[in-house]
């Protein structure tokens, strides 16, 4: 029997969530339940999950997901967040966007509003296989001044698990952090460079045994996020997406 998962959120500020699981039969009456009950329903979010009758072939799909998470702050830059997270949720990747500011909206270093999945704090509680620091200013500056950032990009080099940053972030947050042990690149301003202990040229940096990758700015993002993919999920998931892209 074919499952399917109801999640609504129907409050404004992510008052409520509830979640139910039935059978295809049961879910327009369970969905109009829980629109109806609210005097003031807000359908922020509807997604339907379906889950295959074979629990070994559900086992084997959920093994294959990685879990990324894409801190973001006032003045984060945009094409690179959305590159990041857009390329990697194509790989197959769960990306969480998590804010490091008192808000989960943020507004972004040309202007766009981007709504983050959760706080850092909460973000914090999890293990991740990837953390991808955009960069953008003032934005790579409040990730660098995030304590609980810090801790989770400490944590990640102590476990041996990659990490990355693009822009302005490789200098000014994990350069601050001593997070870099070799070259590394960055946006190519003599602020940024100077913070560098062995800056380089590369479009796209890959240090630290693989496991720290850095990259220049927003014209360099998508092949930023295809090496992070790769370095996920392999090369020939990499010629795969790059091929669907039309990269």
């Amino acid at each position: 029997m074919r499952f399917l998962t109801v999640a609504l959120l129907v409050h404004q500020h992510f008052g409520t969530l509830t979640t139910r699981t039935t059978t295809r039969s049961q879910t327009s009456a369970v969905v109009k339940a829980l629109v109806t009950s609210s005097p003031q329903p807000n359908l922020r979010s509807l997604r339907l999950f379906g889950s295959s009758s074979s629990s070994s072939t559900t086992k084997t799909a959920l093994n294959m997901v990685k879990r990324v998470l894409v801190p973001i702050a006032e003045g984060s830059e945009e094409i690179e967040t959305t590159c990041i997270t857009d390329t990697l949720t194509r790989f197959g990747a769960e990306v969480t966007i998590a804010s490091v500011m008192p808000d989960l909206l943020c507004k972004m270093s040309r202007g766009i509003k981007v709504m983050a999945d959760m706080s850092i704090e909460d973000a914090a509680k999890e293990e991740y296989d990837l953390v991808v620091c955009p960069g953008g200013m003032p934005g790579a500056t409040h990730l660098r001044d995030s304590e609980t950032l810090k801790y989770i990009l400490e944590k990640q080099k102590a476990a041996g698990k990659p990490y990355g940053a693009i822009c302005a972030a490789p200098a000014v947050v994990l350069a601050t952090h001593q997070l870099l042990d070799e070259k590394a690149t960055c946006y190519p301003a003599p602020q940024f460079r100077e913070k560098l202990q062995d800056p380089v040229d590369d479009v796209v940096a890959v240090t630290g045994g693989g496991l720290i990758t850095t990259s220049k700015g927003p014209g360099t993002a998508l092949l930023f996020a295809l090496e992070l993919g790769e370095q996920l999920y392999g090369k020939e998931a990499r010629n795969k997406i790059q091929k669907e892209m039309l990269v």
